[in-house]
């Protein structure tokens, strides 16, 4: 076999060697892949592979990610739920777009040097998205190297235990009632590099008066400094107040509307509430879903 021409003793290995590696590909289809690649100067490795059909798109896409560092799952993981689509389809249409997003917000929100790396994602209501979104964004935020703590602060339906698939005994409302270290209730996310959770805990009877308590104040500077991106997901604003004091603590939040489920009236004085307490609204997103 070829090995000089695999790479397969460099830091950064070519797509060959991880296919090899990961048991993708045999060694006697690599090498008739590089013959294929010598009999027709300028044609990729994997254009090759597909050409001769020994491996899929899914594979190429695998080796690339593998390549320039970048996670994401395998559809036949069950680790965390599927719809965190960022997770493991990185190439979809939806997860571009979420990637636009974040570069939005790289360019008019987050600036480590003013201190501004924390976000609040927040809706009017139920079941316009914002779990989703909150969730994703903090995938493809981590996908870009940057270490990235999702805290699911929604301290009356919380969702981010179930999509990704976590025990929720200790979290969030358990830190702010002093029971825990922060640390205790922060977990990584396997398989995905550089993304970490801190899930709601145990509902409590008091989230208003939880999250007036000077501790959310000192949690979220210690959080700030220790994580590169903190995202916080927040119950619906147009029913109870919390997603106000959570949103003033990171400093700036990301709407999220749906096309079919949400009132122009009520996203206006959601808007309108959160900037007379002092948030900066960051950006804003139409789930057309």
């Amino acid at each position: 076999m070829n090995m000089e021409a695999l790479n397969l003793s460099s830091h950064s290995p070519s797509i060959g060697a991880i296919l090899i590696d990961s048991g993708r590909l045999e060694p006697e289809a690599a090498e008739q892949i590089l013959r294929l690649q010598q009999n027709k100067p300028g044609l990729r490795f994997g254009d090759a592979a597909l050409q001769l059909g020994l491996l899929e798109e899914q594979d190429i896409q695998f080796a690339l990610s593998r390549q320039f560092v970048y996670s994401y799952l395998q559809a036949s993981d069950d680790r965390i739920s599927q719809e965190v689509v960022a997770a493991f389809n990185p190439f979809s249409h939806i997860v571009e777009q979420l990637r636009a997003l974040r570069s939005q917000l790289l360019l008019r929100w987050f600036d480590a040097q003013s201190g501004r790396n924390a976000l609040s994602v927040v809706s009017a209501n139920h079941g316009e998205g914002r779990s989703f979104v909150a969730a994703n964004l903090a995938v493809v935020f981590s996908q870009l190297g940057q270490r990235t703590l999702m805290v699911d602060a929604d301290l009356r339906a919380p969702r981010q235990h179930e999509l990704f698939k976590r025990a929720n005994k200790f979290g969030f409302s358990t830190v702010l009632a002093d029971r825990i270290p922060w640390r205790d209730a922060v977990k990584q996310i396997d398989g995905l590099q550089g993304l970490f959770l801190m899930t709601a805990g145990a509902i409590p009877p008091n989230p208003q008066e939880l999250l007036s308590r000077p501790r959310f104040a000192s949690l979220t500077a210690e959080l700030k400094e220790h994580y590169d991106i903190v995202i916080f997901d927040t119950p619906p604003g147009a029913t109870v107040s919390d997603a106000q004091p959570i949103s003033a603590q990171a400093g700036g939040a990301l709407v999220v509307a749906n096309q079919h489920k949400t009132a122009v009236r009520g996203l206006k004085s959601l808007v309108a509430n959160l900037q007379q307490n002092g948030v900066a609204i960051a950006g804003s997103l139409l789930n057309k879903t």
